[in-house]
């Protein structure tokens, strides 16, 4: 039995045989366009018809750039892209990176071919755009000194921006040296030294716009120091001076809302901001002024001189104390020495010789309570009262118990 393949393998393989022929990689068809779809996505999907079959193709939102038109059914165009196989539905298309309409001439092909020098060369990239300023004082401009594009940015502007000032370079937008014309303007603004400046003019043919196409004017624009705006034509129009300014406007009115800030908004935004920063500083300061009184309340409690004062307040509590529990002290001491002196009193010597006893001592100051202690002819002292009296012993007479 022959090998059998699952569909994915068979899809997979016929991608692969599609992936390596050369011819596929970069290819060019012509046709009617049929079944035209833009999907919210940004892809376009479509088909390319003659009279011998139709051709599916799809364009990414990514490559975009590459259509300078609103496709619509019925085009002649020419696609230039991959054909390749979508392998989940096993179906193949055309994966279209630039289309152009058919027979659009010579002028056209000269567009596309200096579009992908330039592109080539990276003026286009994306790390080389300047950002907008979000609020600018002067205003450069290069088109025509009359036409409805001047008065459409200066309407816009001055309304959004009453103080702005507005400088203009009266170019030549179309014909012999309008390229030139224009380079002079963008040049001598850069060296006037403007905030932003806005380059174009109004719609018209592919021949009418073919200034903005020139070469030197993507390279003055690309080499300004200022940030430039392109406002070439109408929505659809597209040119090579779209690809390299820094901003692209659909038109002129766009750019003139693109460049200038609503004063309006910025005198609102600013009365919000005061009043937030009002509301926030007062806010902050009840909230200081709260820990202050905290703060108050804690130094108070914590303060070295009420801390003193109290530490006094104790030292004149603890004297008090103090002095009072001396005084009991001396109240007890006096007390218990008078309960001693009354006690001693009784035993005093003193006490006893006022009652009428006397004291009575030999010669060397002896007590004498014996008779065994004298005899016949010693001096004996007896201490009375008031004195002492010297006497001898004449006799002794035992007292019988």
């Amino acid at each position: 039995m022959n090998n059998v393949y699952s569909v994915g393998q068979v899809n997979r393989y016929v991608k692969n045989m599609f992936t390596q022929d050369y011819f596929l990689q970069k290819i060019y068809v012509k046709g009617e366009v049929s079944n035209c779809k833009y999907h919210t996505s940004g892809h376009i999907y479509f088909s390319l018809k003659d009279e011998t079959g139709t051709l599916s193709c799809v364009m990414f939102a990514g490559q975009r750039r590459g259509l300078a038109f609103r496709m619509k059914d019925g085009d002649k165009v020419v696609v230039g892209g991959t054909v390749d196989v979508y392998e989940r539905d096993g179906r193949y298309q055309l994966y279209a990176k630039e289309i152009t309409l058919e027979g659009a001439g010579a002028l056209y092909e000269r567009f596309l071919a200096l579009k992908q020098e330039l592109e080539d060369m990276g003026m286009f990239a994306q790390e080389f755009k300047q950002p907008i300023p979000k609020y600018i004082k002067r205003l450069g401009i290069v088109t025509a000194p009359t036409g409805a594009a001047i008065q459409d940015i200066r309407n816009i502007s001055m309304r959004r921006n009453p103080y702005l000032q507005l400088i203009l370079y009266p170019a030549l937008v179309q014909g012999q040296g309008a390229a030139e014309s224009i380079v002079k303007g963008i040049q001598m603004l850069d060296e006037a030294g403007v905030d932003v400046i806005i380059v174009g003019r109004g719609g018209g043919s592919i021949e009418d716009l073919w200034a903005f196409n020139e070469e030197i004017v993507a390279r003055a624009i690309f080499e300004c120091r200022t940030p430039v705006i392109s406002a070439v034509g109408h929505e659809t129009d597209f040119t090579i001076a779209d690809f390299v300014a820094d901003l692209r406007a659909p038109t002129p009115s766009a750019a003139a809302e693109l460049a200038v800030d609503d004063y309006r908004s910025i005198v609102e935004a600013v009365g919000s901001y005061r009043e937030r920063l009002r509301r926030g500083m007062c806010g902050k300061l009840e909230l200081i002024q709260e820990r202050l009184e905290r703060y108050q309340v804690r130094m108070q409690y914590l303060s070295p001189e009420a801390r003193l004062r109290e530490k006094r307040q104790f030292l004149a509590d603890m004297e008090d104390t103090l002095q009072g529990a001396m005084e009991q002290k001396l109240q007890r001491a006096r007390y218990s020495l008078e309960l001693y002196l009354e006690r001693f009193s009784g035993l005093s010597p003193l006490k006893k010789l006022n009652q009428g006893f006397s004291y009575v001592a030999d010669e060397k100051g002896k007590t004498v309570t014996s008779i065994s202690q004298v005899k016949t002819g010693d001096v004996l002292r007896i201490s009375v009262t008031d004195g002492t009296i010297e006497t001898k012993v004449s006799s002794i007479r035992r007292e019988e118990r």
